[in-house]
């Protein structure tokens, strides 16, 4: 076996700089010799994709992983906290609902919390149940205690919203200073071998020439290698995920800095609020087919609450994903890879599960065909995971009122999804596959939220005697609103912790 010695990432940004600092972890400095090289190409002239990021709790492990305090990364990122997303006017206008992170409510007698909830005629709204949800509400965070055994309080599931640009910044420190090699450059060509057409050397304008052993491409949508060079097949969902563009502009902060993302639906698309310490990230995403690039802008600009910071800027994107994301001695990762609009924040997530595949699946010189195509089959069962969890906000829409919601509330979607839909409007079933990103409550809230009511609950519910499953679920929501009321404000807890300079 004859290990590859030199990995070369092409492109910055928050996908090239996470891969970087993670791979140095593994692979630099290891038995006190530099046994591998890793060289990252990205040009200053080149922007990125990143406007402000929201992300999921698995980002915490990354951090972690890569060995960040999360404090300083907060203080340096300009970050807050998030308990979860708040969706405005996707079922029907005037409606809105949270889908928050960690669980809604507990067990009893080995059944979910809500199927004993829809056994008693789902009283009140399933939020009541949800620590994060009245906690995001009421504008306050803490970090769980592990040491109150039995307590909401001791896992409380959040994530970030950060400045991304200010991350890859973050990240590129800490890779460099573990070893990690930045060129600067543009890519001129790539040069592949003639028997087997792997990538050999890339040739930089002005020149430089750049050997490698293993090329990852982080280049974005740009795709340098999988599609420019390597030609690998894009696979379009854009008949189910229509949206195709996105207007982006910082604002000034204004108001109380809340713990969680806000996703209001609009005529043809919807609008994202993001709160950092520094200040708000707004973006529209919508679709050209349905209204015209001004009109968005437009609509964007008339519904910010602080004054902009910056002209709006334009994101053209088509999603779907690659075929394959690993050819030969080729991975791509991020937005080259593939492109799932941010309805729910998994972009970063994306990036960090095919790092953490990459260096499980790590290839020798061989380059043997199980490894891609082991991860190609994990690649793309969660892209379609998560690809079906998103389009099933825009399909239990009620909402008639414009030509784009009519397609979504009409439009025919994946068999995998149907089935989802189908079991849980029985008898409020969840099927949670494998190793998905998306776990139950996840699905029941998006579910209970645009208005999917199951016509029945688990029979074995009924086993339970209604006073005792009445005052349980009295209990679960009593305990919810004690733990809210000692947790301090999200802004005082940052100003305690992790404040920006």
């Amino acid at each position: 076996m004859r290990e590859i010695r030199r990995i070369v990432i092409v492109g910055g940004g928050t996908a090239g700089w996470m891969t970087a600092a993670a791979l140095a972890l593994r692979l630099l400095g290891k038995d006190g010799e530099a046994r591998w090289s890793l060289q990252l190409i990205e040009s200053d002239e080149i922007g990125i994709v990143g406007v402000g990021e929201a992300t999921i709790p698995p980002i915490r492990n990354f951090n972690a992983f890569i060995g960040l305090d999360e404090d300083e990364f907060l203080r340096e990122t300009g970050g807050s906290f998030k308990l979860g997303i708040e969706f405005v006017d996707w079922g029907e206008r005037g409606e809105r609902y949270m889908h928050a992170f960690g669980d809604v409510g507990r067990p009893l007698d080995a059944l979910p919390f809500h199927q004993h909830w829809l056994r008693l005629g789902a009283p009140g709204s399933l939020a009541d149940y949800s620590l994060n949800n009245q906690a995001a509400l009421a504008g306050r965070f803490m970090r769980p205690r592990p040491e109150m055994a039995g307590s909401p309080l001791a896992g409380i599931a959040y994530a970030f919203h950060f400045d991304a640009s200010r991350y890859a910044a973050l990240l590129r420190r800490h890779a460099e200073a573990a070893g990690v090699q930045r060129t600067e450059g543009r890519i001129a060509r790539v040069e592949r071998d003639d028997g087997s057409g792997h990538i050999r050397r890339l040739v930089l304008q002005g020149g430089q020439v750049v050997d490698g052993d293993f090329f990852i491409d982080c280049s974005g949508l740009h795709a340098l290698l999988i599609d420019k060079a390597l030609g690998v097949p894009f696979e379009d969902w854009s008949h189910w995920l229509p949206c195709d563009r996105a207007w982006a502009v910082p604002t000034a902060s204004c108001g109380p800095l809340l713990p969680f993302t806000r996703a209001t639906a609009q005529e043809s698309g919807w609008q994202w609020r993001i709160p950092l310490q520094h200040r708000t990230g707004n973006g529209h995403v919508f679709a050209s087919a349905f209204v015209d690039e001004a009109t968005a802008r437009e609509t964007l600009l008339s519904q910010l609450e602080g004054e902009a910071l910056a002209e709006p800027r334009i994101i053209r994107f088509r999603t779907g994903r690659r075929r394959e994301a690993w050819v030969g001695n080729c991975v791509a990762i991020g937005l080259s890879s593939g492109f799932l609009e941010p309805l729910e924040s998994t972009s970063i997530h994306l990036i960090q599960s095919a790092i953490l595949r990459l260096i499980e699946l790590l290839p020798d010189t061989e380059f043997a065909s199980a490894n891609a195509a082991e991860y190609n089959r994990q690649f793309a069962a969660e892209m379609e995971s998560v690809r079906d969890f998103i389009i099933l906000h825009y399909k239990l829409t009620r909402r008639g009122d414009s030509p784009f919601w009519r397609h979504c509330r009409d439009m025919a979607v994946p068999e995998s999804l149907w089935a989802r839909m189908d079991l849980f409007a029985a008898a409020g079933h969840l099927d949670r596959r494998g190793q998905e990103l998306f776990s139950e409550p996840s699905w029941l809230q998006v579910f209970v939220g645009q208005g999917l009511r199951p016509r029945g609950h688990h029979p074995l519910a009924e086993l339970s005697a209604r006073p005792r499953a009445q005052a349980f679920v009295d209990d679960v929501r009593t305990v919810v609103r004690r733990c809210v009321e000692v947790m301090p404000s999200h802004a005082d807890f940052i100003a305690a912790h992790c404040a920006a300079p």
